[in-house]
């Protein structure tokens, strides 16, 4: 495809659109992607994005607020689908039937029934989809996969992850930001965001190429965040003090693999903390990884004892943020790019990668890099968790979304978005 990819964007909020990295500003920067529709429930988020495109990027966007005025359109290429997680596959599906490509944003599913509808979809009408999990191309991420890949961990046998991510004032006022995740808090108690922990881990243990996860086990703490943070914040009184929320505050789930790693995913958006975090950590026979002293270990490199080692705390350590080593010899040749090229997008840098990687693989015909069946098993975890949850931490199986294919190393074409 030599033309620009004609993309209409379903879903106009703050991941979208009202942020520095929304996903519909960094696309429109492309000089081979040309955004033709934009919809959303709400009016004016689809007038302020059609005027922004125009006065910014000279595009004559439609806008709408049906999405199927979208996908009636035969000179739409592909659909972002933006918007909130409830709609995320009932609007991809429709966009697969409809003949288009889909970038799919993340989040968990609602059901397991809903994720087998996106396989299916996807198998029957062979379009081209993508779970647009931008942390799959974190730098710390793909230098773990890279390390992992070279062997140089050894034999991996567990890797934790994590959303630490203090969202207390952001989901609170979703009344005011017609927000989605308000509601989710109140109503369901689930592992409900587990795509940025699982998904850089899914591929250093190559899931459904070679490997899969067979089952998993979560735990809910109680929930105090939400009523202490909100009768601070807006009077004891007020009703989001004193909602009895469904959501615990800190979630713990186990995964385990049918290779023998398991993975621990821990879910904590509701208690105070100073800095963002995903707690990306790989472990192995011969080294470690771990995002949150930022440090790598690999026993074979090690040339001399360190006195007093065992005795020191992680900032005194000599292995302590000692990352750029590591990067010197072993980057990405895609974060190498970025800062050649000197792009300054979402995200520090994640996002114009996930996003470049769905553009080409459309416009090239590449593999979809985070396909359907890495999608479902994703947001699988959010549903079956939920399940878990009301059985007591019970395990519950992870269903083949594959049919018996991840048996196989996928050995897929290999282009510079390859995971």
């Amino acid at each position: 495809m030599d033309k620009k990819l004609r993309i209409g964007i379903v879903g106009l909020g703050g991941r979208s659109f009202y942020s520095t990295g929304g996903l519909t500003r960094d696309l429109a920067q492309m000089d081979d992607v040309e955004v033709t529709w934009v919809c959303d429930l709400y009016q004016d988020r689809v007038d302020d994005a059609i005027k922004w495109l125009k006065e910014e990027r000279n595009m004559d966007a439609k806008g709408t607020t049906d999405y199927k005025d979208i996908l009636a359109d035969p000179e739409v290429d592909a659909v972002g689908v933006f918007n909130g997680w409830e709609m995320h596959i009932e609007i991809a599906t429709d966009a697969m039937k409809a003949g288009k490509a889909v970038g799919m944003e993340v989040g968990g599913a609602y059901s397991i029934e809903d994720c087998w509808k996106l396989v299916r979809t996807q198998e029957e009408t062979g379009a081209f989809f993508m779970l647009l999990e931008n942390c799959c191309y974190g730098r710390i991420e793909l230098l773990g996969l890279k390390l992992a890949r070279l062997g140089l961990f050894g034999e991996i046998v567990h890797c934790s992850g994590g959303y630490h991510h203090d969202l207390r004032g952001e989901i609170s006022a979703s009344v005011e930001n017609r927000h989605y995740r308000l509601r989710n808090y109140m109503a369901r108690n689930s592992h409900n965001y587990p795509t940025h922990d699982l998904g850089p881990i899914a591929k250093v243990l190559n899931i459904n190429s070679g490997n899969r996860i067979v089952s998993l086990s979560t735990y809910s703490s109680k929930s105090v965040g939400f009523n202490e943070f909100n009768a601070r914040e807006r009077g004891k009184d007020h009703e989001l003090a004193t909602f009895k929320y469904a959501q615990g505050d800190i979630l713990t789930t186990m995964l385990k693999c049918s290779n023998g790693e398991t993975i621990v995913l821990t879910l904590d958006t509701s208690t105070p903390r100073p800095y963002y975090s995903r707690g990306f950590t790989i472990r192995g026979s011969k080294g470690f990884l771990t995002e949150d002293t930022k440090c790598v270990y690999l026993e074979n490199e090690k040339t001399e004892e360190v006195p007093g080692l065992h005795d020191k705390i992680a900032v005194e350590s000599p292995f302590f943020n000692n990352l750029d080593e590591y990067y010197k010899e072993y980057e990405n040749e895609l974060w190498e790019e970025y800062d050649r090229l000197g792009i300054k997008v979402g995200h520090g840098g994640m996002d114009w990668h996930v996003l470049r990687a769905f553009v080409e693989g459309v416009k090239e015909g590449h593999e979809s890099p985070i396909d359907v069946y890495d999608a479902a098993v994703l947001l699988a975890v959010t549903p079956l968790s939920e399940d878990s949850i009301a059985l007591g931490g019970a395990p519950v199986a992870m269903p083949d979304f594959t049919n018996g294919e991840w048996v196989k190393k996928n050995e897929k074409e290999q282009w510079k978005y390859s995971l």
